[in-house]
């Protein structure tokens, strides 16, 4: 984690002095957050009907490094666009001045019609006669295994989602009142969700760096694995939106 900041806090100070836009607001290398939110920006677009679209648009013009998460996704830049579901969603701006001075805000956004359609891309269960659905046991740690080799059922997950951490979204019925879930990967080494609980319908899970360091096949190909510790439930479809 250290790390990690380091690094963030470094790249700022590369913006910083080499931007040809930064501005020299003064304060010894730091701004307010007054100062951040006067040069932020978080919008939708907008539908014939003038209801807010499902577009959510951010954007920073002050001379700091931001990440923005905006509803569980993480974008390390100064500017962040992604397509929601409808609904109200939470955008939340970190950022990171010159001299390490950290500032946060959140944004509450809701997106009313659709206006740019979601895409979905599926993972297991595009088409039901060749991967039909299928009931996994309980403690059965091959089942639910996103291995193309050594998974009784789906397939391996390219690398562009485990790196673009995208939301899984698992289409599920049948699910029992004592359904449990750990989320973790296929070396036993980590583990990643615990006692997750679903319900009939659909289940989202959020692909995190960690999971993708460990799972991506150019990192150390640990493949993510879901396993029951109890319950039951019928796998449909697994896929994501975007």
């Amino acid at each position: 984690m250290k790390k990690i900041l380091f690094l963030f806090v470094a790249a700022i100070c590369a913006f910083a002095a080499c931007d040809p836009i930064h501005e020299d607001i003064g304060n010894a290398g730091h701004i307010t957050l007054d100062e951040l939110l006067a040069k932020t920006t978080v919008t939708t677009d907008k539908a014939g009907s003038g209801l807010n679209g499902n577009v959510i648009s951010c954007q920073t013009l002050a001379p700091v490094n931001a990440k923005w998460d905006i509803g569980g996704k993480e974008f390390y830049s100064n500017a962040a666009k992604k397509k929601m579901k409808l609904g109200e969603h939470k955008v939340i701006l970190t950022a990171v001045c010159a001299d390490g001075t950290m500032l946060k805000d959140s944004f509450m956004i809701n997106c009313q019609e659709i206006t740019d359609p979601l895409q979905r891309y599926y993972i297991y269960g595009e088409d039901p006669a060749k991967e039909p659905p299928f009931v996994p046991g309980a403690w059965d740690a091959a089942a639910m295994r996103f291995s193309s080799t050594e998974g009784a059922h789906l397939p391996t997950i390219p690398d562009d989602v485990y790196l673009g951490l995208k939301t899984l979204i698992f289409d599920v019925s049948d699910v029992t009142p004592d359904f449990d879930l750990k989320v973790m990967n296929g070396w036993w080494s980590a583990t990643y969700y615990d006692h997750v609980k679903w319900a009939d319908g659909l289940n989202e899970l959020q692909i995190t760096e960690g999971m993708a360091n460990d799972c991506a096949k150019g990192k150390d190909g640990r493949d993510l694995d879901l396993m029951l510790y109890s319950g039951s439930m019928t796998l449909k479809a697994v896929f994501y939106e975007e």
